[in-house]
């Protein structure tokens, strides 16, 4: 099992930056990938970012080169550094962990919202 609890969503006017925050406890030698995924009103759930236990990152097409995806294993945290928000980056964004087992753990979301 393992338990994954975000911070850091709020409101932020566009062009502005937020810091998502994931921790980790519970089974953490099992994650072999964490990450981020986010879901706006009406539309699919669609991936972030994410990052290995190796520390290789992927990235949505649609924030590559304005976030930052990255982690603390002392702190079994993983962070999301938001630059040049836009009104579309709107969304309720959900920490993910698969483990090596291909299980999945969802956090319980944060909002995010991108607004003058």
């Amino acid at each position: 099992q393992v338990q994954l609890v975000e911070s850091g969503g709020g409101l932020v006017q566009p062009g502005g930056s937020l810091r998502l925050s994931c921790a980790a406890s519970g089974s953490i030698f099992s994650i072999s990938v964490m990450g981020w995924y986010r879901q706006a009103p009406g539309k699919q759930r669609e991936l972030v970012a994410y990052i290995t236990t190796g520390g290789s990152t992927t990235y949505g097409d649609s924030v590559k080169g304005r976030f930052t995806i990255s982690k603390d294993n002392d702190k079994n945290t993983r962070y999301l550094q938001m630059n040049s928000l836009k009104p579309e980056d709107t969304a309720v964004y959900y920490c993910h962990a698969r483990l090596f087992d291909h299980r999945d753990y969802w956090g319980q979301g944060t909002q995010v919202t991108v607004s003058s």
